[in-house]
């Protein structure tokens, strides 16, 4: 082999990389910026949908639905080799990603897809508790999330975690939905212990039993 095939060959191989560190930058601006345009030139030019940021391993997908980017959202999830089930450095889905930020209608275009609601740990129905969406709630549980789940080391229940920050609507439609109240976490501490400790009047009332079901309830 000559020295100008063994250069040649060499810059072959790194060319590609020289293009990635030249464009990285500008994919996960067009993400946050939620330009489409840029971001579809960038997966056409070879990047494409499954990039990964480095702080939390965050997917573009993932990136999109947090910074509610939904034009970039709507690029990546429509784009050939899409991978919906990519976890973040912590194990967040993008399932978990729009349960967490109450992305309810993003929600339902992964469950549509039949991505996994189920898993071990954390799971989207604990986020969509802390976040206290009864609508999110209310289609995870149609897709079959498992009510009970309970969370790494402090084994809290999605109830638990809507009782602790208050959030009572998400409170009554897990407990109409037959969550378990007599369930205790690791410091032994059930639903509405949690709920007296933290002060929450409205979710004390509500588990026991003072308040109006969810499904009797009008919308506002």
């Amino acid at each position: 082999m000559t020295a100008a095939v063994l250069v040649f060959s060499t810059f072959s191989m790194l060319a590609p990389a020289f293009v990635h560190a030249g464009t990285y930058d500008d994919y996960f601006t067009a993400v946050k910026m939620d330009a489409p345009r840029e971001l579809q030139d960038l997966i056409k030019r070879g990047l494409g949908p499954n990039m990964v940021e480095p702080q939390r391993g965050y997917s573009a997908l993932m990136l999109s639905i947090r910074e509610d980017s939904m034009k970039a959202f709507n690029v990546l999830f429509n784009t050939p080799g899409i991978d919906l089930e990519a976890k973040a450095k912590n194990g967040d889905t993008a399932l978990m990603v729009a349960a967490f930020y109450g992305k309810t209608d993003v929600v339902k275009l992964l469950l549509d897809k039949e991505v996994e609601v189920n898993r071990p740990g954390w799971t989207a129905l604990h986020y969509a508790a802390i976040n206290g969406r009864p609508d999110t709630i209310k289609l995870l549980l149609d897709a079959s999330a498992y009510i009970d789940a309970e969370s790494p080391d402090d084994k809290m229940t999605p109830l638990m975690l809507a009782a602790v920050r208050g959030r009572t609507a998400a409170v009554r439609l897990l407990k109409e939905e037959g969550a378990d109240v007599t369930l205790k976490n690791a410091d032994g501490m059930t639903a509405l212990d949690l709920a007296r400790h933290f002060d929450q009047k409205e979710t004390v009332e509500e588990l026991t039993g003072k308040h109006t079901p969810w499904s009797q309830q009008k919308p506002e």
